[in-house]
């Protein structure tokens, strides 16, 4: 008797951070794709199984924990499964904002990327992404790119690294804080506090900001909603308004982030404000 396969199962969504075109996570068992072209760049880590592919005419394998795999856009690819259990997938479609099409030649060349560091800024990326968390994600993405980029194209790619000066370290970090503070509820992306800050690099201004204060920037920022939310919470506001006042997505959003540092549930601690 054959085994039973596990059912194909597909989640797709658009997230609110620039770059991402699309996160996309599958668990595929029989599926096999034709022949297709993307117009964004297709970043891509297995959870399970192996999985077979071309990419403009040259084969290429891959199972777990193997590699990243990078796809670029306007080149044709298939893919398929090569075990009767399938492959798990997870699926970052991103734009050429984030990588150019001048570094397509060198995706095609090598697009599995043996690089254990690579795959955890992604596997990263992804539970940000799915904790819709954008600013997270944001700083998460700035990260993957920069490493995509020396992979590809080397250090040069990025650009000179920030010199010393006025857009350099304490200063910068005390400067984006500020900003941070000024807007909390409504938020700020890093490119925004980017231009804001002389057009400094996103990377920079996340290290910068982790040598001073011992966190990355949205780290900081998701403290600072919870602490608005708790002053929410004990002024009578519920916390479905809590939440989205506070600059959270919903109340779900707050209830992960708020039992983390709280220890209880936003609507309990609401509760004993009120016995």
């Amino acid at each position: 008797m054959a085994a039973i396969r596990p059912p194909s199962t597909v989640s797709a969504w658009q997230p609110a951070v620039p770059g991402i075109a699309e996160v996309f996570h599958a668990r595929f068992t029989e599926h096999a794709y034709p022949a297709h072209v993307h117009d964004t760049w297709a970043l891509m880590i297995l959870d399970g199984g192996r999985v077979d592919f071309a990419l403009d005419g040259e084969r290429h394998g891959l199972g777990v924990s193997q590699a990243v795999v990078l796809l670029p856009p306007g080149v044709s690819h298939d893919g398929r499964t090569v075990t009767e259990a399938g492959f798990r997938k997870r699926v970052l479609y991103l734009d050429t904002s984030v990588l150019p099409e001048r570094l397509t030649g060198a995706a095609v060349d090598a697009p599995l990327l043996a690089d254990p560091v690579l795959r955890e800024r992604v596997h990263g990326l992804h539970l940000a992404l799915a904790e819709r968390d954008p600013f997270e994600a944001q700083s998460r993405l700035a990260f993957v790119r920069e490493r995509l980029h020396r992979r590809l194209a080397g250090r040069a790619a990025e650009g000179p690294e920030p010199g010393p000066g006025p857009g350099s370290g304490a200063r910068v970090a005390v400067r984006l804080r500020e900003l941070l503070d000024a807007r909390v509820a409504e938020g700020i992306t890093l490119e925004e506090a980017s231009v804001e800050l002389g057009h400094l690099h996103t990377t920079h201004l996340i290290r910068s900001f982790k040598a001073a204060y011992g966190l990355p920037p949205h780290a900081y920022l998701t403290a600072r909603r919870v602490a608005l939310a708790r002053r929410l919470l004990l002024a009578g506001v519920r916390p479905a308004e809590a939440a989205v006042a506070a600059g959270f997505y919903d109340q779900a959003h707050l209830t992960r982030h708020f039992g983390r540092h709280v220890g209880i549930s936003p609507a309990r601690f609401a509760r004993s404000g009120r016995s």
